[in-house]
């Protein structure tokens, strides 16, 4: 979407890995794309699989370290469009428990009391599709 001296923006569609995975078979993604064409390319984060969204990519070390320090810090406003199964009861709310990743799961998190770090979503319901019985919502 976007591409200067300084960083890329790029749409990662659903589907595609954000960095590489384990194996021969998990190395097309973003990451692998981008410093083909971009060998300056840097990630400092990433998108799930099944996630479409924008990256952001720096590609000098000054930017590389501003946008790290920037999600290192939480200073980054993450927002999220899903469609769940099932009519959600509420209108809005939170979700305010401690992450960490599930091991033999990854990438996937799990609540953890003890090893987990903060994390706080906020969430509203945008539309409910009665025939389909899905509620779509802002994260």
């Amino acid at each position: 979407l976007h591409v200067d001296s300084a960083l890329i923006v790029v749409d990662k569609p659903a589907g595609l890995l954000a960095v590489p995975g384990r194996g021969e078979q998990r190395q097309d993604c973003v990451a692998t794309r981008l410093q083909g064409r971009f060998s300056d390319a840097r990630v400092v984060h990433r998108l799930d699989q099944a996630t479409s969204g924008l990256m952001v990519l720096p590609r000098v070390p000054a930017a590389q370290r501003a946008h790290s320090r920037a999600f290192e810090q939480r200073c980054v406003a993450k927002r999220y469009l899903a469609v769940v199964d099932g009519l959600m009861a509420d209108a809005a709310g939170y979700i305010d428990l401690p992450l960490a990743v599930d091991w033999p799961n990854r990438p996937r998190q799990q609540v953890d009391v003890q090893r987990g770090r903060p994390s706080l979503t906020r969430w509203r319901v945008l539309a409910r599709d009665l025939a389909a019985r899905t509620t779509r919502v802002e994260l």
